[in-house]
């Protein structure tokens, strides 16, 4: 019996304990070919036979209630993969590979889960247009971190005037607030500024009117329209539904890092990777 340093898991000799191990050091210990190369003395080669020899097997999943964050990330323009996470147990639940981020292929990761037997109690996502809001009766969480990235977007991380500071600083206490005092502080704040708000200019040459502060519009904006969904964690304490999808931001980070040393690779090989990282 062996027993791999990287992984702490254990194998009998043999040729599945070197396809096993140099398998686990490759992915988790992050050791190119040419470092398994010379430790074990092959050729590069003969490594990269020994890795296509991995077959992946993905763990049986406990049908039960679950609350689902879901994201997607990118290796390129084309190619990404849309994962769904159980936010209670920190299982990965579901996964596609996906060449375009779509609301529909949220929607049918959402159908293909429940069609596995789970119930889904809450959704966590981002907060794309048209997806929150798109899942009938299943109460769906905005991430928080999201909005304060749509809110930094349109008014930097150094707003220039008073008013899109006040605006960003209110942001930034999504995560610490409840939706009453939020909700009375961000009508305070456009009390105050409505006027600046409402600042019109008038262009010499075609005579038509525009809004000055159009940044500072689309930020107040974004936060009205997504407040539905910004505290739907707070009103169902009993779910613990989180507040963002740090969770998977989080995975999505190490998997990029662990590929990140295996530059070049194929697109076969990339998703035997990621098969093998998230499990789902």
């Amino acid at each position: 019996m062996f027993k791999c340093l990287t992984c702490n898991r254990q194998f009998i000799g043999g040729d599945r304990l070197r396809i096993e191990e140099i398998w686990h050091e490759y992915l988790y210990g992050k050791q190119t070919l040419s470092q398994l190369s010379k430790k074990y003395k092959k050729s590069e080669r003969t490594i990269r036979r020994i890795l296509s020899k991995v077959e992946i097997q993905t763990p049986a999943k406990q049908i039960r209630e679950i609350v689902i964050v879901m994201d997607t990330t990118y290796w390129g323009r084309e190619f990404g993969v849309m994962l769904f996470k159980d936010a209670w147990t920190g299982e990965n639940i579901y996964k596609q590979y996906v060449k375009y981020e779509t609301v529909n292929l949220y929607r049918q990761g959402i159908k293909n889960i429940e069609e596995l037997g789970f119930k889904i109690r809450a959704i966590v996502c981002d907060g794309r247009r048209g997806l929150l809001g798109g899942f009938g009766e299943i109460p769906t969480q905005m991430c928080h971190f999201h909005q304060i990235a749509i809110i930094t977007r349109y008014l930097t991380r150094k707003p220039r005037t008073q008013a899109s500071r006040e605006l960003r600083q209110l942001g930034s206490l999504l995560p610490r607030t409840d939706r009453e005092s939020f909700e009375g502080s961000l009508s305070e704040w456009h009390s105050r500024w409505e006027k600046f708000l409402n600042e019109q200019s008038i262009d010499e040459i075609t005579n038509k009117r525009s809004y000055v502060h159009k940044r500072l519009r689309s930020a107040y904006k974004s936060l009205k329209k997504n407040l539905p969904w910004l505290f739907v964690s707070y009103e169902n304490l009993h779910m613990r539904i989180p507040q963002t999808t740090n969770s998977i931001d989080g995975q999505f980070a190490d998997l990029k890092n662990k590929l990140r040393v295996h530059n070049g690779l194929g697109i076969t090989q990339k998703i035997k990777m990621i098969d093998e990282f998230l499990k789902a």
